[in-house]
């Protein structure tokens, strides 16, 4: 996990923060966020950012991102 040095400063830090701290994360799973939410709390470009920072791996699909918070290779099937 990167340090706090690598957030967005400005814009609603601490919710990204938190969404990273999250046990999920920190285990590897998935996480979900609304596009709205990630765009009034932090903005696209800023969460774009930090998932990459972490060499996470991203999907939008329905107003929704998926979050896969394992830097492993990913594979689409379907």
């Amino acid at each position: 996990m990167l340090d706090d040095g690598s957030l967005p400063q400005g814009r609603n830090a601490a919710w990204l923060r938190r969404l990273f701290e999250a046990k999920t994360a920190r285990r590897g799973g998935v996480l979900r966020r609304a596009v709205r939410d990630v765009e009034r709390e932090v903005g696209r470009d800023a969460f774009v950012a930090a998932v990459r920072a972490r060499g996470f791996h991203l999907i939008e699909c329905g107003g929704q991102f998926v979050i896969i918070c394992n830097p492993g290779h990913m594979r689409v099937v379907c």
